[in-house]
């Protein structure tokens, strides 16, 4: 992979993991609820999805999704489910100072697994790969994915860090229930572009 290639992919991932999309979205919202330390496991747990992703998607995944059109379907049905009940949970999350103490942020595992599920993050692997790794070499698309590994962290960090920010103001139980509940919004208004339903 050539220098300027590189440099086209590396600007890629990181365009496509700092524009607004449910990971994005919901990291501002953990970051507004549960503050930038505790939102930590959320995060990296991004990066690890997204490169594991990348990585499968490439050695051999794009070409079962390639096989089989039917797949397709399925994951959008999931994907949809999937984000309208945490969209649901974000609405519906009670104020701080009433939360139990069972509430927590995502964690690693949940933000990783999370990434089969979101829409943008298939979106995002499929175009890399097509778009940096044709020849779908071992060596390619490991750059792929390593590029997403090296760039997502800097990238998703801003939304959470946005959360924080919002915090002190949304101590206000009223206004952090509209917050949530227009991040929740937000959050379903995402699938739009990303599952191409105005098509």
């Amino acid at each position: 992979m050539s220098f300027a290639i590189l440099t086209a992919l590396l600007g890629f991932a990181f365009v496509t993991t700092v524009t607004p999309g449910p990971n994005n979205l919901m990291l501002m919202a953990s970051g507004a609820n549960f503050g930038f330390r505790r939102t930590l496991p959320h995060m990296l747990g991004i990066v690890g999805g997204l490169s594991v992703m990348a990585l499968l998607v490439g050695a051999g995944l794009m070409a079962l999704f390639d096989a089989l059109p039917a797949l397709n379907l399925v994951l959008k049905v999931a994907s949809v489910c999937y984000l309208l009940w945490l969209a649901l949970k974000i609405a519906t999350a009670a104020p701080m100072a009433e939360r139990d103490a069972d509430s927590r942020p995502m964690t690693f595992l949940q933000a990783a697994a999370f990434q089969w599920v979101n829409p943008k993050a298939w979106a995002m692997c499929l175009s890399a790969i097509t778009l940096y790794a044709p020849d779908r070499t071992l060596l390619s698309v490991a750059i792929v994915a390593g590029a997403f590994a090296v760039v997502c962290f800097p990238a998703i960090s801003v939304w959470a860090w946005l959360g924080t920010v919002v915090r002190q103001w949304l101590s206000n139980a009223t206004r952090l229930k509209v917050f949530n509940i227009t991040m929740a919004a937000l959050l379903v208004a995402s699938l739009y572009p990303v599952l191409g339903l105005g098509s």
